[in-house]
């Protein structure tokens, strides 16, 4: 005898989505599986994201004011007569699977929630979006199927756990990480939360190089250090599995010696440290000018500029003509990819010819001395503890996109440690403020 299916009510909280929600209500209503119940949340949007939803037929509910999405969420959950609930982000797009594959699995008496992931096929074309998206679904497909956390862009949970744990934080009164704090609750009580790669979902989202900044320290990075050292837990799992501490903590001894080499011969060791990374990054230049993209176009100009020039001061004169020979290239290489679709033989030969002799002029003026072997020794050592990593990018957009996307993985570990030092900080400061609150209220208390 098949056990009786739960009942699913997706919640989707949005504000100001109505173009994205058109989407993802339409990837919806082509499930396999229907949900027995659809509630859209509106948190105070001033577009029509409310109109939207009625003409798919779902119950929209409204906060009083914007409230931040654990708000809309809980607000969702109250209303919702499902078993289960299952959480969605306004920007992402179910697969005709999704939806069949959670009800499938709460089946299982044991099981009390479910987490998805992103798919390897972001839907925006960009440079930053594909690799931003392409890196949260490796991460997913590489943790552990028992999970410790929860994820509210696709995560289902028990109608009756999610109550009984008292729902999302509600402190978090913006998009941060109420979904984490949330699973590490349930799995500090020993509820089970399993990661399924199989649910998965298109993310619809456009990331710009600040918003991928700002979202990642001040959303997630800062609170996410503060939750760790609340609850005196950081699992191995996830962004903070071991590899990815000790890749931290390499980058800021590279960062010392790269301080050290640019202060010990200047100009000598930045010029050409400049110039390759503006070599590694020519798939994130071609792509800045297929968008037309003036911040990324104007970047690539500057920096190009400031190389040329330094190498001029220098007299570093094999440098200059490659960096300048690099915009009519890009701007051929696009034209190429413009009128034929695919790259050609020749056009891949040309590019490899291109690289080598970028990277053997570059290392001919690199200084070469004992101290920048233990740079280049500790950087081989970060590439290799995230080959992983870079392996799935070569597979899933290429070599080209690969190489560009290292100096930004590299950013990524560099601001992941500033995000936890300032997290360090804002909890140490908030844990003697509070003490000193006490103590004060207890020496008033005594008088």
């Amino acid at each position: 005898m098949s056990a009786i299916a739960p009942k699913l009510t997706v919640i989707i909280p949005v504000y100001n989505g109505s173009a994205v929600l058109t989407q993802a209500l339409t990837a919806l209503t082509a499930s396999r599986v229907k949900p027995y119940e659809l509630l859209v949340v509106d948190d105070g949007s001033t577009d029509d994201s409310a109109a939207v939803a009625e003409r798919y037929w779902a119950r929209v509910l409204h906060t009083e004011k914007q409230s931040g999405p654990a708000h809309a969420r809980n607000l969702g959950a109250q209303s919702a007569t499902g078993d289960v609930l299952f959480f969605l982000d306004a920007d992402v797009c179910v697969h005709p699977n999704t939806m069949e594959l959670v009800s499938d699995a709460f089946a299982d008496a044991g099981l009390d929630a479910l987490i998805g992931s992103y798919d390897d096929d972001p839907a925006e074309p960009d440079f930053l979006s594909q690799y931003k998206n392409l890196m949260h679904c490796f991460v997913h497909h590489t943790s552990r199927s028992e999970a410790c956390t929860f994820w509210s862009g696709c995560g289902a949970i028990r109608r009756e756990v999610f109550f009984a744990y008292s729902g999302f934080n509600e402190s978090y009164d913006r998009p941060a990480i109420e979904d984490i704090e949330l699973g590490y609750r349930l799995t500090e009580a020993g509820r089970r939360i399993v990661l399924d790669r199989n649910v998965q979902v298109k993310h619809l989202k456009r990331w710009s190089f600040w918003n991928l900044l700002k979202t990642d320290i001040f959303d997630r990075g800062i609170p996410w250090t503060e939750l760790i050292l609340r609850d005196k837990h950081m699992p191995n799992d996830l962004n903070i599995q071991l590899s990815q501490r000790v890749s931290v903590a390499l980058v800021y001894v590279l960062t010392l010696f790269g301080m050290a080499c640019s202060i010990y011969w200047r100009g000598y060791f930045l010029t050409p440290l400049f110039a390759f990374v503006f070599f590694l990054l020519g798939r994130y230049w071609l792509d800045g000018a297929a968008k037309r993209s003036k911040a990324v176009l104007l970047t690539m100009f500057g920096t190009g500029l400031l190389i040329v020039g330094l190498a001029w001061w220098h007299r570093m004169m094999g440098i200059i003509p490659l960096v300048v020979l690099t915009f009519p290239a890009l701007l051929l290489r696009h034209r190429y990819e413009l009128k034929h679709g695919t790259r050609g033989l020749m056009l891949k030969i040309v590019t490899v010819l291109y690289f080598v002799l970028a990277l053997a002029v570059i290392g001919k003026y690199l200084p070469h001395h004992p101290l920048a072997l233990p740079a280049a020794l500790i950087l081989l050592l970060v590439l290799v503890l995230n080959s992983q990593f870079y392996i799935f990018l070569a597979e899933k957009r290429g070599r080209w996109f690969t190489l560009a996307a290292i100096p930004f993985h590299l950013l990524y570990h560099f601001y992941n440690g500033l995000s936890f030092a300032m997290g360090l900080v804002r909890h140490t400061w908030r844990h003697a403020f509070q003490r000193s609150t006490v103590q004060a209220t207890s020496d008033h208390g005594q008088r």
